[in-house]
């Protein structure tokens, strides 16, 4: 079976045909195992998407979600003087949990990140449908890269909308989802990785409102200056076939 990939992703902005990838032939002579071949179906499915060239009317999209612990303090902290830094007491109180969505559409330099209450059904297929009916709306068609939660679903658009607008919007998205325990191959788990440990990490989060101002402020920063997405994967990591160094 020979297949042919462009293996490098990044999303530094090129005129349409004018993407440089390096293209590595597989020879991948036997069979993989049931659990292996699933695996490695989805897998390449994602990997076809990202090596396209960038495309306006046919982005590919990446999102992912996370769960966040809000918390606020008890005490005041005590602000920085010139004898010590600000002091803040290790005791905290639990205010409940948020939901954060962030869409990244790495060819363009772009992400978005948002927070909900809580991330249902309705909730992702809303935020989805923002992003096609606002930002997409004149694209014919999107490519929408996650994982296969119970909530991404195409019926969740008909749990939210009428028919006709559901309709209208399943037809315009091409599914890409990742392999079970393969998430990783996400870019937008990347993307929040990072959005958690630069504006997230150690910080007490009390309100949902400001939760929003922060990841907002984050996906403004991030946007402004496009930072660039540089996204590999070894093959001999994943198949369990001798395929010696080749990366892909």
């Amino acid at each position: 079976m020979d297949k042919q990939y462009a293996v490098r992703l990044t999303d530094e902005e090129r005129p349409a045909g004018k993407r440089e990838d390096q293209v590595i032939d597989l020879n991948i002579g036997t069979t993989l195992s049931e659990d292996d071949a699933e695996f490695a179906a989805a897998m390449d499915e994602v990997l076809e998407a990202y090596a396209r060239l960038h495309d306006e009317q046919h982005p590919v999209l990446c999102m992912d979600e996370q769960s966040v612990q809000l918390t606020r303090q008890t005490r005041a902290p005590v602000e920085p003087a010139a004898a010590h830094a600000d002091r803040v007491d290790h005791e905290y109180e639990r205010v409940g949990t948020a939901a954060v969505f962030l869409f990244t559409e790495p060819l363009a330099g772009w992400r978005a990140v948002t927070a909900r209450p809580r991330r249902t059904k309705a909730d992702w297929a809303e935020e989805v449908a923002a992003l096609l009916e606002g930002r997409y709306a004149h694209c014919q068609r999107v490519t929408l890269v996650c994982d296969s939660r119970n909530t991404h679903t195409k019926g969740a658009f008909y749990t939210v909308f009428e028919p006709a607008r559901a309709l209208a919007l399943v037809r315009r998205i091409e599914f890409r989802f990742t392999p079970k325990h393969g998430s990783w191959l996400n870019v937008a788990k990347s993307e929040l990785s990072a959005l958690t440990r630069q504006c997230m990490h150690g910080r007490r989060i009390g309100d949902l409102e400001e939760l929003r101002r922060v990841i907002g402020a984050w996906a403004t920063d991030v946007n402004e200056r496009r930072r660039s997405v540089d996204w590999e994967i070894k093959l001999k990591a994943v198949y369990p076939q001798d395929l010696g160094s080749t990366n892909r």
